[in-house]
């Protein structure tokens, strides 16, 4: 089966920084595959962050966290990261990992809390 598990979430300042983490296990086409950041505030539908391609010398950053979040893949270790700094109260969310065509895979999701 595919798992993804983020870890790296938790509360912080305003300005503070965070990296998240999000494992893939059980999906052997990882080091070809477009990954993705998404997030979501309950009552609000969910919003794509960020994307990288393989290789990772693409990436797709939402206008909100351009300049702001940094998307990073290591194919070795089947592993996406999202570095967020200059974190603000709006970035506040349960922030998600997917990965596979049109995204069909996906984490539990990890809580940022930024006050």
């Amino acid at each position: 089966d595919v798992q993804l598990v983020e870890s790296g979430g938790g509360s912080v300042q305003a300005g503070g920084s965070l990296t998240l983490s999000c494992e893939v296990s059980g999906y052997a086409w990882f080091s070809t595959s477009c990954l993705g950041w998404f997030r979501q505030v309950p009552g609000k539908e969910r919003e794509g962050v960020a994307a990288i391609y393989t290789g990772g010398g693409s990436a797709y950053y939402a206008d909100s966290v351009k300049g702001q979040f940094t998307i990073s893949r290591d194919n070795a270790k089947n592993t996406v990261y999202l570095q967020m700094n200059s974190l603000k109260p709006e970035d506040t969310a349960v922030y998600y990992c997917a990965v596979g065509r049109d995204f069909a895979y996906w984490g539990l999701g990890t809580q940022v809390t930024v006050s």
